[in-house]
């Protein structure tokens, strides 16, 4: 397993729409598990594919708390078959956009389906944090930051931050130390 390096916003390749996955295979799991070991070190609840410059339509997640063991999810291809009516607001960061917050309302539970690391199809209901984030990293996948479900306003502003401490080449708290 490797680390591989996160991309921050604001970045072209974070805003394309990613290519299915035509089969699990050993280079999908390769890339799945590198993205757990990158998650972990980060560190996160979950990352997608083009977080770490690969188009392709994978995700992480692993909600666990810190005193729990660890719960990793694996998904190629996610696509959500249902969501509810009611809607939950949680407090959503990004490893894209380190040190930036902001409340996002999403569907509150959701069904999806998806390729597990064995190329089988399953389904899976999901609420709460779990919801949240599944639903966070799929966005990704079509090239939507959660900073998008904002105002603009509240959007610009974390966006010009991140773009003038890219030029600064002033390296971000949360990465200073690795």
């Amino acid at each position: 397993m490797a680390l591989l390096p996160i991309i921050t916003a604001p970045d072209p390749r974070l805003k394309k729409v990613c290519t299915p996955v035509e089969t699990v295979d050993a280079d999908i799991r390769r890339l799945m598990d590198d993205m757990l070991e990158t998650m972990y070190n980060a560190p996160g609840i979950g990352l997608a594919a083009p977080q770490v410059g690969v188009l392709k339509r994978v995700i992480v997640v692993d909600v666990a708390a810190e005193d729990q063991p660890r719960a990793p999810l694996c998904m190629a291809n996610p696509e959500l078959i249902w969501v509810s009516d009611d809607d939950a607001t949680y407090e959503e960061g990004c490893l894209s956009l380190p040190e930036h917050y902001g409340d996002v309302v999403r569907p509150a539970a959701i069904k999806l389906r998806y390729l597990d690391r064995e190329n089988e199809i399953r389904e899976m209901d999901a609420d709460g944090l779990l919801a949240t984030c599944i639903q966070h990293e799929m966005d990704h996948l079509d090239g939507i930051l959660f900073v998008d479900h904002m105002t603009a306003l509240k959007r610009n502003m974390i966006l010009r931050k991140l773009l003038k401490a890219k030029k600064a080449d002033k390296p971000l708290a949360s990465y200073a130390t690795a």
